[in-house]
């Protein structure tokens, strides 16, 4: 199984988005079964933030994991900028950790910038990390400019990881921002590695490139897709699922090895950027 370390932890290249996750209650027990056959299957990671149907999200994955041991997980949650101050992000955090139901969350992430001074963001987070209520902290969102002021901070290079989207058709961080990361030894977690789905203008589903090489894996488009990200190096891919099948499906594309011609038939179909692109916020 493809592995990536964060903080230290080695941990599966695959884990569990739950944007969008938690809104409809028609949809919960088979939300709850989907993250459950994750976790059965193996995996640790489950994302998810405040700012996700306003806090409802964290809720369901708080009912999910209950019978679970609490260290065999890895929670990943996120503070919206407004909440990212000294004065209101530790009642933020406080109040994730009631609707996860944990007394710790595994990486806090600050999800994107904001107006509050990021060198008090992140003395803050230093703060609540040694309190214990977080064992480390990340940002989400960030460009290479806002990494390399972060990394300019004091306490800027306990930094443990940087969300960011990234997909084979969205690969506008590969440009500067990635290389910089794997110069800094920064993992990146990759949000949608799925696109955001042909209603949004997706193309890869139905990509000759990317069907011919899912025929030759005997694999499905979106395991192929999955095993380019988790094949990057350093990337872990949080793909949303909301159901048990597609969720044990996606697990499969860990076991999938593109080859050189592989990559080189779907980077042929979805190029490297040749300039800095304008990083995309989800």
């Amino acid at each position: 199984m493809k592995t990536v370390t964060i903080d230290q932890r080695q941990l599966p290249a695959l884990g569990i988005g739950t944007w969008e996750m938690g809104d409809d209650p028609a949809d919960f027990d088979a939300e709850i079964a989907a993250i459950r056959a994750g976790l059965d299957a193996g995996l640790k990671v489950i994302d998810t933030a405040e700012m996700y149907g306003s806090g409802r999200s964290e809720s369901l994955v708080g009912q999910a994991i209950q019978p679970y041991k609490r260290s065999d997980l890895y929670l990943i949650s996120k503070v919206l900028p407004e909440n990212a101050s000294s004065k209101l992000m530790p009642a933020s955090l406080k109040a994730s950790l009631q609707r996860l139901q944990t007394d710790y969350l595994d990486l806090y992430l600050y999800h994107w910038r904001g107006s509050i001074p990021l060198a008090e963001t992140v003395a803050t987070l230093q703060d609540l990390k040694k309190q214990g209520y977080i064992r480390a902290w990340g940002v989400s969102n960030f460009d290479i400019d806002d990494m390399q002021e972060l990394w300019q901070l004091p306490e800027g290079q306990n930094v443990a990881a940087n969300e960011d989207l990234y997909n084979l058709e969205t690969r506008g961080i590969e440009y500067s921002l990635l290389p910089w990361q794997r110069q800094h030894h920064l993992p990146l977690i990759a949000y949608s590695p799925l696109g955001r789905g042909p209603k949004m203008g997706s193309t890869m589903m139905q990509n000759p490139a990317v069907l011919e090489v899912a025929q030759k894996h005997q694999a499905s488009a979106y395991q192929i897709l999955l095993a380019w990200v988790t094949q990057q190096q350093d990337v872990l891919a949080i793909p949303k699922s909301s159901s048990a099948d597609h969720l044990l499906a996606n697990l499969k594309s860990l076991q999938i090895e593109l080859t050189p011609s592989d990559l080189e038939k779907l980077e042929q179909a979805y190029p490297k950027p040749d300039h800095k692109e304008p990083l995309a916020i989800y």
